[in-house]
């Protein structure tokens, strides 16, 4: 008979507990911190996008939210040895949360909307101005989204896609300057630059520009790979080939993606 929610958590709490035990436990998992954690939580939360991307694939799906889960308790059981939290006050606080942010669902009246009451929150925690709240672990992509997003709904935005595409030949112009120059730092500030402007023109055309640049890794890796069947199948490695004999390959591969 399966497990009910109530005993497979208890039974994985134990698990953790167990793990971390001064005296028994994991030496691994004894010496990890929240730090050393963290790479890990973030790295099952993209394993998670990538089983829902497969289909989903409901077995992957599965698993990945298991080690995604496992990521919640591990950082609940590091709190609660410092006296801090345990993972009754991460549910109780997600709960709360949803139920303070849906009065809609469970109290009365309509909702202000999810950004009011987010706004309302921040203000609760005495986080003020329009990008306060914005967390800087985020990927770049994502976060410089969520940059835009927020100045653009107090009235800081180009009018129209064209527009950013004006300031985006501005960027492109102003690191072509620094180009000659090839001091690393005016470099990385101009790409920079040129990045977010990309993400602005994608958050006008209503593009997510992770999702679009997770879709053109993917769409490179495919073609590179059959780039290098096609030179296998004569005997050639890449770096044999050649740049034009690659290019030719490629578009190649491109034009057969198209017929």
């Amino acid at each position: 008979m399966p497990e009910t929610a109530e005993t497979a958590l208890r039974r994985l709490l134990e698990i953790m507990a167990r793990l971390r035990a001064p005296v028994g436990g994991c030496p691994w998992d004894q010496e990890q911190s929240f730090a050393t954690i963290a790479p890990y939580t973030v790295e099952e939360g993209y394993e998670v996008a990538a089983a829902i991307a497969a289909g989903p694939d409901m077995p992957a799906l599965l698993d990945e939210l298991g080690d995604l889960l496992f990521q919640v308790v591990y950082h609940a059981r590091m709190a609660e040895e410092l006296g801090a939290f345990d993972f009754a006050a991460v549910a109780a606080a997600i709960a709360d949360k949803m139920i303070r942010r849906h009065p809609h669902v469970f109290g009365e009246g309509a909702t202000p909307g999810w950004e009011a009451l987010k706004a309302e929150e921040r203000a609760a925690r005495a986080e003020s101005g329009t990008l306060a709240g914005v967390p800087t672990a985020l990927p770049a992509l994502t976060r410089a989204l969520k940059i835009s997003r927020r100045v653009a709904r107090v009235g800081f935005d180009w009018p129209d896609p064209e527009a950013v595409l004006e300031k985006l030949a501005e960027e492109v112009a102003e690191l072509q300057a620094e180009i000659p120059a090839g001091a690393p730092e005016r470099l990385t500030d101009e790409v920079g630059d040129l990045l977010f402007v990309v993400v602005n023109l994608a958050r006008k055309l209503g593009v997510d520009p992770e999702q679009a640049l997770h879709g053109a890794n993917a769409k490179f890796t495919r073609r590179f790979n059959a780039v290098e069947a096609r030179l296998a199948a004569e005997g050639l490695a890449p770096a044999d080939a050649g740049l034009p004999r690659m290019e030719a390959e490629w578009q190649a591969v491109k034009r057969g993606e198209k017929g």
